[in-house]
């Protein structure tokens, strides 16, 4: 697919609530009503009073301030959760919800928190991502099974997970490696409770693991560790939650593929986990089962992290990204893989990121 460089230089007269993307977009995943990769932002086209962003595996998602979720990119099971299995280069209105705080976008499935805190789900429910109840895949949202008073939702690459009131995590689909962290591998078609957390303030997946931040500044993983992303020292898969190893006063986490990353209260960024093509933003290729600092990187606030690369955003509203670039997921005009943090192009009064498989998006 070629690759533009996209708009230039307007970035400075956006609107509050407007959404940029920026990335691989051969499934529409950047909501410019194109299919033209984007080696620097784009505005998505049509969103305004955008209060939150997530990206899925092939697409992005947004929440308005009526509290509606907008959808679009790839379709093929149902995953914009708009009725139908057809691919959308620009947002459709995600069917039926209404009063939505938080969202999330998985692999080939998306979810919605409702201001009650049940949580719905939508797409492909091959492994009971949906948490229902079912393995039907549904193209409309679903109510997951048993869960209320849920302040935040994230995913793996076979389920979900959810943060409730209580500071209590909940999982749901597939188990495989044990990333629903409840000390067995067996999958679950509705939620179980992640063992032994508590006072959990944030949560984080995708791949095969999940992260849970404490109350206390410490972070926990479960699941995959074959590439060290549990951040342990080891290599071993864990059912259960373990330490990340070396972490205190952590304010925000984010989960790559197989790597772990975590913003510290004084604003430094660290990562844990494979590093082949620059992940861990430490100017190596060099794997790394326990934390490492990300290097030139200071006054973070907010982390999200794609399938091999990830993204910073800094106090000053700018964002920056290392890692893969072979589709210009760093938005920095280039296709060069980059070893340490360098600046997304044009971006500045950022108030959000999120990152999708291989494609950034940035709120206003």
């Amino acid at each position: 697919m070629p690759a533009s460089s996209g708009h230039s230089g307007q970035h400075g007269s956006l609107k509050p609530g407007t959404v940029q993307a920026w990335g691989a977009n051969s499934g529409g995943q950047l909501g410019d009503g194109t299919t033209t990769n984007r080696l620097a932002p784009v505005p998505v086209t049509g969103l305004d009073r955008v209060t939150a962003i997530a990206g899925g595996g092939g697409g992005g998602y947004a929440l308005r301030r009526d509290g509606t979720v907008w959808a679009w990119g790839t379709n093929n099971v149902g995953q914009l959760g708009d009725g139908t299995t057809s691919d959308r280069l620009t947002p459709v209105q995600v069917s039926g919800l209404n009063r939505v705080t938080a969202i999330a976008g998985g692999g080939s499935s998306g979810y919605a928190v409702r201001r009650d805190g049940t949580v719905w789900a939508w797409g492909n429910n091959s492994t009971g991502q949906l948490g229902d109840g079912t393995t039907t895949t549904s193209l409309i949202p679903v109510q997951v099974t048993g869960l209320d008073r849920v302040t935040a939702v994230a995913v793996h690459s076979y389920g979900a997970y959810a943060l409730r009131r209580d500071g209590t995590v909940w999982a749901w689909g597939g188990n495989f490696q044990g990333q629903l962290g409840d000390g067995t591998t067996t999958n679950s078609l509705t939620p179980v409770q992640v063992s032994g957390l508590t006072r959990v303030t944030a949560i984080a997946g995708r791949g095969g693991s999940g992260y849970a931040l404490r109350r206390d500044g410490t972070v926990w993983a479960w699941g995959d560790n074959f590439f060290g992303g549990l951040g342990d020292g080891t290599t071993d898969n864990s059912s259960a939650p373990v330490q990340v190893s070396g972490l205190s006063q952590v304010t925000a986490i984010a989960a790559g593929f197989v790597s772990g990353y975590a913003v510290r209260r004084d604003g430094t960024v660290w990562s844990w986990g494979t590093n082949d093509l620059g992940e861990l933003g430490d100017g190596t290729t060099t794997t790394r089962l326990t934390p490492v600092q990300v290097s030139g990187l200071n006054r973070v606030t907010a982390l999200a992290a794609g399938f091999e690369n990830a993204y910073a955003l800094r106090r000053d509203g700018t964002v920056w990204a290392w890692g893969a670039n072979y589709a210009g997921q760093l938005g920095d005009g280039t296709t060069v893989n980059r070893l340490t943090p360098v600046q997304v192009s044009g971006l500045n009064h950022i108030a959000a990121i999120a990152a999708g498989f291989e494609a950034g998006y940035a709120l206003r």
